[in-house]
Order: C-alpha cells, then structure tokens, then sequence
C-alpha cells in the first residue's frame, strides 16, 4: 500500500477494519481489545476520561460535553459511534474529524500487533475494537486533556468500558439490542451501568423507577458520587426561540440562565442540563469546590453545539428534517419534539430500518405524527426487506398512506411531491428516519455538510 495515494489508501484502511466482525455485536470479553491496548502502552490510562453510556441521547450528550470542555480552553478527543458519513468521524479533536493522514498513521501505528492478538485469541478483533484502540492511541498521541467517549453497544462488554472514566454519564435507558443486552429494561440497564466504576462521579439522567434503581445500587456499590437529573440538577425552563430553544439550568453549583440552545426538542433541553452537570463534576474535580462555571463561556458553548442527524432542518420549501431515531423510545421523543416545536400542517415520513429493530414500534410511534410514510430499503446488510417492512407499515398505517419507493434518492422525491400536494410549503414537510445508514446517506443527498 506504499505506493498509494491518500485517498487510495484510506480506502483500503477502512476496508480492512470493515471486514472484521460488525460493531452491532457483543462478544462478552474485553480480553482482545486489553491485550491490544497493553501492546499499544495502555493509552486508555493516560487520558482523563468522560464515559457516556445510554439508549437515546448519547451521541448529542457527547458532543455537548466536548463543546463546552472546549470552551473552557481544553484540548479535546471525542469517541462517537456510528458515523453519518465517514469513518473518521468518530475520532475527533477539538471537535473536527481526525485528518486523513493521521488516521492512517494511527492505523500502521497498531497494524503490526493486530494479527498478533488474533493469534492470541478464539475470535480476532472486532471492528469496534480497532477503531477503539485507533481513538486512545491518537487521544495519547496529541495529546489531549480529556476524551468524551461514546460507548458502542451497553456498557459493561463494551470495547470503550477497558477505560475508567473519572464522569460516568448515563443517558436515557430503554428496550433496545435485546439479542444483546436483555429483554428487559431492567437487565439493559444492569449492562450499562458497568461503566459507572470506582469512585467515579455518576451523573444520571431521569430514568424510569426501576432503571434508577439499578443505576444507584451500581454506584452505591463501588462507591460513586451521584448526580440525578431532577435532584441535583435539571432543567428549569425552556422556551422556544428562532433557530432552538432558549433554557435555563439547574447545574451542581448554581443556575445558569439565558442559555441558547441552536437544536430542537425537549430532549436535546434535558441532555444539555446532562452535559453541563458532567462538566461541572469533572472540572470540579468530582466535588464542588471549583464554584459556578463561568455563564458567558457556558452560553458560548451551547450556542455552538451541533448534533448532525438529530432533529436537523437540512432544506426548506419544504422543510425536510433529518432524525436518527432507530427505536420506539427515541421515535416516541422524536414526534413530541415535532409536535411541539415545529408547526407542520402536514408531514411525510421517509423511513427504512434494521432487521434486528423494533420496527413495529418505531412506526406505532410515527403513525398519529406522519400524514403519509414512504418506506424504502436502507443499503446495510442488516436492513429490512422492504417488502416485509412494507407489510408492516400498510398494517400500521393503512394501505392509503403507504409507498413502496425501493432507492431512497426516489423515495425523497416521492416524499417531497406528497409533502407539497397540500399546496402549504410553509406547513409541510419531510422527515428521514429509522435508521442511521439512511439518515447519513439522505444527508449527503441533501448536501449536509461536515459533521
């Protein structure tokens, strides 16, 4: 590969890290991928860690977090999974994607030990596992200050739990991955809460009574402090403003007010009060000696924050949104928020999902919100037929508010034309959703740009 430009070699980089086993399973070891590390120097030790686990909200928390770190003049690594677009968008700095030439120096960087821990082990490395031991390798190499990192798939077996975070964050919790992580939010719960380690500042988001109480039996058990969201910490007030939301936090060590927000939705308002409260703990040094983050840096940061694909106005005339909600959890949050701060006369759904998903509650959630829906095949190997996906949404729906469109630059059209049969381009729209692959790809149709 010496020979290869750029470009060509970073084709062949991610073809190698794809061709081994797909980030949507759990092997319950984290023996490979510490064996990794180990050869690599252990740089998952050397870095001041903020780890963020959860069903919904994790990737937006992320990046919440990392922005107002910034903000407060740190250098910053962010580990976030899966990618809209590229690979090397889940390893970033200060907020950007890693570079193209570092991301494969950092590859030949590991490279030779691959193959050797392989040997080592009965399943070779998964491709979580590389681009985890790719994201602490470049994070000690820079360095930085801090990395925000995003776990992959529930908590405890996860590549990123080899690391102790000195802030846990834990998100919203619901059904999701039970193949994986129980079939129900009681057991899903118990996987997630393994990030919560000793010692550490646990800083929890309102959860249903029996999902907190794992959480706190956790972190009673190793001894964590604990930060709950309407306890500790909180939303006070929301209100919506041109181009978001203004708000108004409850944080650990006072109330910051006049707070923009540039997303959309409750949701996106509560896992604000979520990132700000982790940043309060870890530049307080887990206690609250530091005092009250400054306001006018706090509201620079939020007022900067981005979160490609969740609740995204990506056009207009007609408005066509963009929302990665992939189950009936996130798809129920998702149409409140278009319920209450978008005022559509009239919505067109375009969806395609997973196999492995809840389809059936994803689209129970859509159907009060969606006027009409246009299912069509995501390009994953794990992707629904779209014949049985169909048969699902005419159950849901009916077959008069149904299309079949098989390629998603068509079913964009089709919606498009559905949306603006009402005549009232001001009040109609498009939403793309039920899945991540689709929501990256009608982004990049759309002309998104860097994420």
């Amino acid at each position: 590969m010496a020979d290869l430009t750029v470009s060509e070699r970073l084709v062949e980089v991610e073809r190698a890290i794809l061709s081994r086993t797909p980030e949507h399973t759990i092997d319950p070891t984290l023996d490979r991928v510490r064996d990794l590390l180990d050869l690599l120097g252990s740089p998952h030790r050397s870095t001041p860690l903020i780890h963020v686990a959860g069903t919904n909200g994790k990737t937006s928390t992320t990046r919440m977090i990392e922005t107002l770190l910034r903000a407060f003049g740190l250098r910053t690594g962010r580990f976030t999974s899966p990618h809209l677009h590229s690979m090397r968008e889940r390893i970033s700095f200060d907020g950007s994607p890693i570079e193209e030439e570092r991301f494969l120096a950092t590859y030949d960087e590991i490279a030779p030990f691959l193959e050797l821990v392989d040997a080592r082990h009965e399943v070779p490395l998964s491709f979580f596992e590389v681009l985890t031991a790719m994201a602490f390798a470049a994070y000690v190499d820079a360095p930085v200050d801090v990395a925000v990192v995003e776990v992959g798939l529930g908590g405890t077996w996860d590549a990123t739990n080899v690391a102790d975070g000195l802030v846990s964050v834990v998100t919203p919790i619901a059904v999701d991955h039970t193949r994986f992580l129980g079939s129900t939010v009681r057991e899903i719960a118990g996987e997630k809460a393994g990030i919560i380690k000793p010692g550490s500042y646990g800083v929890l988001a309102q959860q249903p009574v029996e999902v907190a109480e794992v959480l706190l039996r956790r972190s009673v058990d190793v001894d964590a402090i604990v930060a709950r969201e309407g306890l500790e910490f909180g939303v006070v007030s929301r209100s919506l403003a041109v181009g978001g939301q203004l708000l108004t936090l409850r944080g650990l060590t006072g109330e910051y007010d006049e707070v923009f927000l540039p997303l959309l939705g409750a949701h996106q308002a509560h896992n604000a009060a979520l990132a700000l409260a982790a940043v309060e703990a870890f530049l307080g040094g887990g206690h609250e000696a530091r005092g009250q983050l400054d306001i006018d840096v706090v509201r620079s940061a939020f007022a900067a924050v981005t979160s490609p694909g969740r609740l995204e106005v990506i056009r207009r005339s007609p408005t066509i949104v963009l929302d990665a909600a992939h189950n009936p959890a996130g798809a129920a949050v998702t149409a409140q928020a278009l319920q209450e701060d978008f005022g559509f006369n009239r919505l067109v759904g375009v969806f395609a999902a997973m196999a492995d998903k809840d389809v059936r509650g994803m689209l129970e959630a859509w159907e009060p919100v969606f006027a009409e829906i246009v299912v069509t095949q995501a390009t994953s190997p794990r992707a629904m037929d779209l014949d049985e996906l169909a048969a699902v949404a005419v159950d849901v729906f009916g077959a008069d508010r149904v299309e079949v469109v098989p390629r998603l630059p068509d079913a964009l059209d089709s919606a498009v034309a559905l949306a603006e049969d009402e005549g009232d381009l001001g009040g109609s729209g498009v939403l793309v959703t039920g899945s991540i692959v689709t929501v990256g790809e009608a982004r990049a149709l759309l002309g998104g740009g860097p994420t």
